[in-house]
């Protein structure tokens, strides 16, 4: 299983938001595992990856060994699919690892409007990540204000805060170490877990405002020392 400063899977990198986090991080010299529910299709997203990367490190594999492959683990899907995917790599993930949760409960995961939320019961995603995760494994909830569009233009140059959640300081300072390897981004701890409900509803704000603005707009902390 490879370190997490070197290394990291992403599963649901077919979708907007992990293609552009795979984008950044290859760019930036980690090696990306792409995870995929369809080994084929995991393949060609790490295909696609290549011609935009050439010099980055992708392969693409089903979501349990890809899940298993490193000791970080992105969960970038939609939360129509967040229940399903958590049962399908409980069982290949291992003490130790730290899933990276981006994963929001917005209404268009059932055909409502995405500026509006779901009631989770457990008060989040990656709440209810945590409780369905394998002994040992620690969720930590982040990217969620991040424009899907903009990582994926590599000519964009970032400049936006990443807000992470998390019960331990360890795992979020692991984390903000891969993230802050994309030139612009910068980890702000947010506090425990249980604030996920908080900073996940971001989401659905910045929707509302990059709607009315025609934008991508992001979110950037004043006042904290660099």
């Amino acid at each position: 299983m490879a370190a997490s400063d070197t290394s990291v899977t992403i599963i649901g990198a077919s979708g907007a938001l992990g293609f552009g986090l795979a984008l950044r991080l290859g760019h930036a010299g980690v090696a990306v595992t792409i995870g995929s529910r369809d080994a084929e299709r995991a393949e060609e997203t790490a295909a696609q990856a290549l011609e935009i990367v050439p010099d980055g490190r992708f392969e693409g594999l089903e979501n349990a060994p890809a899940a298993a492959a490193n000791e970080l683990v992105i969960l970038s899907v939609p939360f129509r699919n967040h229940s399903e995917t958590l049962t399908n790599i409980r069982g290949a993930m291992q003490e130790g690892q730290v899933l990276l949760d981006a994963t929001v409960p917005l209404a268009a995961a059932v055909s409502g409007k995405a500026t509006r939320m779901l009631g989770v019961w457990q008060g989040s995603a990656a709440q209810q990540a945590q409780e369905m995760a394998a002994d040992g494994v620690r969720v930590v909830a982040g990217l969620h204000t991040v424009s899907a569009a903009l990582l994926s233009d590599l000519d964009h140059a970032l400049g936006e805060d990443v807000f992470i959640c998390g019960d331990r300081r360890a795992d979020k300072e692991r984390v903000a170490v891969l993230l802050e390897r994309i030139p612009g981004l910068r980890a702000v701890d947010c506090g425990r877990l249980e604030m996920a409900r908080i900073t996940e509803s971001l989401t659905a704000l910045l929707i509302a405002i990059n709607v009315h603005y025609k934008t991508h707009a992001g979110l950037r902390v004043t006042g904290l020392s660099e």
